[in-house]
């Protein structure tokens, strides 16, 4: 008798024992049917070793009512006095509903607990086939195939077959299930059975021996017709043979389902024909298929039908397989595809998803398929659908270190065995962690965590998942280096030839060069070498994310080389997460960026600053640019220290675009190439300016001191003035200046004229540094006139002689160096020229179309495409400008939003103030974005100017990635500029030629 207020000692042991509802399990207990095991002195203990007891206890009762009563006595006496029997059934009825509600069901099927010879410790398809072939319509295999899965499950809870033993066997079930299937069919088409053969191929994880408790059966079919038959008859009686399988497997019954059957993986998809001849399947793969059908083709293994077809398949396809890593781009193909996996999770269960997300199964796969393939090629011992097996031989070979190997093994085991025992409780195909207390006890406990099993499992699976997240990428770079590091005794190093394959595989174009930087960066003992090999695992998958690899490493050694005596530079790297990847995306984008930090390689500081990247302002500039001026003993030293600071702003605006434009793993690509033109017009624009202020300090200092006998002032022209130079752009300009009070005219001219030839000389001195070029070309009578005038001889000028084209060319002007009130009444003299009153005659605007023109017919390059050149060609930057200029001529003066130098600005006060749609400033916008990024993709990737697309391919994929497409996808890139283009000039032709 209990006291009152006390707990019963039954309460206090069941606590004990793990039941989380004790109450409800002492009335459990005291029901008649659990009458003969109540006193047992070990039923408690065998519950309290089940994952969850309290489960275990109800599907015990429901069993135990279930029974007959003429059979209820035979069945608590074999629970009683039969221990392994006890441990099998409590140990499933513990981590499974689903099956505690099978056998309710079909209460006699416990008794296939019962033995235990050798072979039900690891049955095959012989014994799965055995145990389903009474089966004789679908509802019967269903329960049949549940039969078997109890005996699986039963091995795996209680630990008799590990997380591989266990998905071996689903497999093999699987297997023998799809016969079963197949029979089944056959006997109810006899007709179509007699007309062909078919041969049904597994795929995924039912291919690799590995498949789970509930998940989709992957299959190919194979047909071909019988002797004597007809093929395209054959084809259909096999294609219905196929259908009537996938339904029995696939269908709901009263007993269920088994498991959908997925054909999806053959050619052309779920729009191809379900079923193929042998012919029409390699025809498909010798010319259409893709990279990621050839890595899934790895799992494939004939399982059921005609077994001389189905070997005579997977001998025809297989090397095709082992050939898929000499496809162009394979590498960032079969990368792509993961992100494109894990991009598409959604966003609320990526930190649940055990399969798919980030440090999951999928990462281990991927990772090992790309190595198979890459090196599958020259060793057959990889030749493996198993993931786990092929990890082993990957290690084996020296392909893998063995202690990643070894902690990659652990921790997909332990993924799997997750993923095994989330499924197996309601037999449900779900890769999500569950998020209940309850059920995360249940899972925890099932793996053997019994103290504090929710907290235990969530450390031990985020430690898992971290330790995949950390070598999934880097397994296929490190034992690169340790291809060219001095091992320990036994270590095994992937060979020369088997480096030279995966560096191939990367990208790389010149392999044994690429292994020469690895050895002169990574051997040897020092701090320095050890943390390059900390760093180059990671830095040579980013490197091989870009369209030239070699470029990459080849720069990194260069600026290691340079800055390899700095205590910094490695620590920047190793410390600063984001400094790495950002060096690592400026290396291999091009030359410009490069050639630029190698000339002062301890700018690289930028790339670790988080402000680092962030544009100078032109008053900050010219601040550092006049004090570095007056800190100089001569006019040369001054302007080699302003086009210092240059080279070191070009890097950094170069730098920012170059990461914008590709994305960092922590931030994605910028989706607005309109801010990022922007961005980089502002910038250079500013410090030109910034360094032609400096220039203009150092040529009068030189001479004239503090004060130039004469005002002067530098006018921006063209893109200058428009604030949009790009990075190859030249410096158009105008030279004005104003003599001062008491300076005679001459000498004023005379002193003017020095200070532009000095300062033109002292910005193109050769140097380390770029060079400025400085255009005065726009200038009153061109190359003929003066190179500078005073402003009355300007007003002069423009009174009496100026031409339309050159009031056209006065809209950019802005001043942008030197005296900024003499600026200012250049800009107040030239405005009524550029925004005449009443707008433009007609005379003047057939005049400007007749410039634009002739400009077209002549000015083209010989042998250019007109509709692939950024500049001058069809919808290209002169396009939109000329017409975006014709209506600020036209409308200027009475819409003050046109007064601007800059086209974007003007473009959209146009359509702000109703002269073009939405879609024609849309249309014109995007157009003018676009050639202005070409340029200056250009410029990035060949490190000169150029205003067409390159035409060797390397150039051209890295012109391509800078613009946001993917790897060989440079002919849509093409397709895209030249359909943007079109539509450009179709409203060009509508605003500017009036058609």
């Amino acid at each position: 008798m209990t006291v009152p207020g006390r707990r019963s000692s039954t309460f206090s042991r069941l606590l004990r024992h793990g039941f989380t509802d004790p109450s409800a399990a002492e009335r459990l207990l005291d029901l008649p049917e659990l009458a003969a095991l109540r006193d047992d002195p070990v039923l408690l203990d065998a519950l309290g070793a089940t994952a969850d007891p309290d489960l275990a206890l109800r599907g015990l009762v429901r069993l135990a009512e279930a029974q007959p009563e003429t059979e209820r006595g035979t069945f608590t006496t074999t629970l009683l006095s039969a221990k392994p029997f006890r441990d099998r059934l409590l140990g499933v009825l513990g981590a499974s509903e689903a099956l505690a509600d099978h056998l309710v069901r079909h209460p006699k099927d416990w008794e296939t607990l019962v033995t235990y010879e050798a072979v039900d410790l690891h049955p095959g398809v012989t014994e799965f086939e055995h145990g389903l072939a009474e089966a004789t319509d679908p509802v019967a295999l269903r329960v049949a195939y549940r039969r078997c899965l109890l005996g699986i499950a039963a091995r795996d809870v209680c630990g008799t077959t590990d997380v591989a033993q266990t998905a071996a066997e689903l497999a093999d079930l699987a297997t023998a299930t799809l016969r079963a299937a197949l029979a089944l069919a056959r006997a109810a088409e006899p007709a179509d059975a007699a007309q062909c053969r078919l041969s049904v191929i597994a795929m995924g994880k039912c291919g690799g021996h590995e498949l789970n408790y509930v998940s989709d059966v992957d299959v190919i079919f194979v047909g071909e017709p019988a002797e004597g038959a007809d093929e395209a008859k054959a084809l259909q009686a096999a294609t219905r043979l196929a259908s009537h399988l996938m339904r029995i497997c696939s269908e709901t019954t009263v007993e269920g389902t088994i498991w959908p059957v997925d054909a999806n993986l053959r050619p052309e998809g779920r729009n191809g024909p379900l079923v193929r001849t042998l012919s029409s399947h390699l025809a498909y793969y010798q010319r259409w298929a893709k990279t990621w059908e050839f890595q899934a083709l790895l799992k494939a293994r004939p399982v059921a039908g005609d077994p001389e077809l189905g070997s005579a398949y997977v001998d025809a396809v297989s090397p095709m397989v082992w050939q898929a890593a000499e496809r162009e781009n394979f590498v960032t193909d079969v990368q792509a595809m993961r992100r494109r996996v894990v991009d598409n999770i959604p966003v609320d269960r990526v930190d649940r998803e055990l399969k798919l997300g980030p440090g999951g199964l999928r990462d281990v796969e991927f990772a090992v398929q790309l190595l198979q393939l890459v090196h599958g090629r020259s060793d057959a011992t990889l030749h493996s659908g198993s993931t786990l097996d092929a990890l082993a031989a990957l290690a084996a070979g020296g392909y893998v270190g063995r202690a990643d190997a070894a902690q990659l093994d652990e921790a997909y085991r332990f993924l799997r065995a997750m993923e095994h025992r989330i499924q197996l409780y309601r037999l449900r195909r779900t890769h999500l962690v569950p998020e209940g207390e309850e059920d995360l006890r249940r899972l925890g406990r099932s793996l053997g965590l019994r103290t504090d099993p929710v907290a235990a499992l969530n450390k031990e699976w985020k430690r898992h998942a971290s330790v995949v997240r950390r070598l999934h990428e880097k397994l296929f770079y490190r034992p690169l280096l340790d291809a060219v590091a001095q091992l320990a005794p036994g270590e095994t190093r992937l060979s020369t030839k088997a480096a030279g394959q995966r560096l191939e595989a990367l990208g790389y174009a010149d392999p044994a060069a690429a292994l020469r930087h690895l050895e002169a960066l990574a051997s040897g003992v020092s701090r320095k070498a050890a943390i390059q090999r900390t760093l180059l695992p990671v830095l040579l998958g980013w490197f091989a994310d870009s369209a030239d690899p070699d470029a990459g490493l080849l720069g990194f050694r260069r600026v290691s080389d340079a800055l390899g005596k700095t205590p910094w530079y490695l620590r920047l790297l190793r410390d600063e997460g984001a400094a790495a990847e950002n060096l690592a995306r400026v290396l291999s984008a091009g030359r410009l960026a490069p050639d630029l930090l190698l000339r002062a390689p301890e700018a690289v500081a930028i790339l670790g600053d988080p402000e680092g990247l962030k544009p100078r302002g032109r008053d900050h500039l010219e601040q550092e640019v006049l004090a570095a001026v007056g800190r100089a003993d001569d006019a040369e030293q001054a302007v080699a220290a302003a086009r210092g600071v240059r080279r070191r702003e070009l890097f950094r605006t170069a730098a920012a675009d170059l990461i914008d434009s590709y994305g960092t793993e922590d931030s994605p690509r910028t989706s607005d190439p309109g801010a990022l033109v922007d961005r980089v017009g502002e910038a250079v624009t500013d410090l030109n300016a910034a360094t032609i202020a400096g220039a203009l300090r150092a040529a009068v200092r030189a001479e004239w001191g503090d004060e130039l006998p004469t005002r002067f002032a530098v006018i921006g022209m063209g893109r200058f003035g428009g604030h949009e130079l790009g990075y190859g752009s030249d410096a158009d300009v105008l030279f004005v200046h104003e003599p001062r009070e008491g300076v005679d005219e001459q000498e004023a001219a005379r002193a003017a004229a020095r200070v532009v030839t000095e300062m033109r000389r002292l910005l193109q001195v050769p140097t380390t540094d770029p060079p400025l070029l400085i255009d005065a070309d726009l200038r009153p009578e061109g190359r003929s006139g003066p190179l500078v005038r005073t402003l009355a001889s300007y007003g002069a000028y423009y009174r009496r002689w100026s031409l339309t084209w050159e009031s056209q060319a006065l809209l950019r002007a802005a001043p942008i160096a030197g005296d900024p009130d003499l600026g200012r009444r250049f800009i107040e003299l030239i405005d009524p020229l550029r925004y005449p009153a009443e707008g433009l005659g007609e005379d003047a605007v057939r005049e400007i179309r007749r410039l634009k023109a002739r400009m077209e017919s002549e000015r083209l390059p010989r042998g250019a495409d007109p509709t692939l050149h950024a500049k001058l060609g069809r919808g290209g930057l002169s396009d939109v400008e000329w017409t975006v200029q014709l209506l600020q001529m036209r409308h200027g003066w009475a819409e003050p939003g046109l007064r601007t130098t800059r086209t974007r600005a003007a473009l959209f006060a146009a359509h702000a103030a109703g002269l073009i749609s939405t879609e024609e400033a849309q249309t014109l916008d995007e157009a003018w974005v676009l050639a202005t990024r070409v340029r200056n993709a250009v410029m990035l990737v060949r490190g000169r100017p150029g205003d067409t697309f390159p035409s060797e391919p390397r150039e051209l994929a890295a012109v391509g990635r800078y613009l946001g497409y993917a790897p060989g996808h440079v002919g849509e890139m093409v397709d895209d500029y030249r359909r943007i283009t079109r539509r450009a000039r179709a409203v060009v032709d509508e605003l500017f030629y009036g058609a």
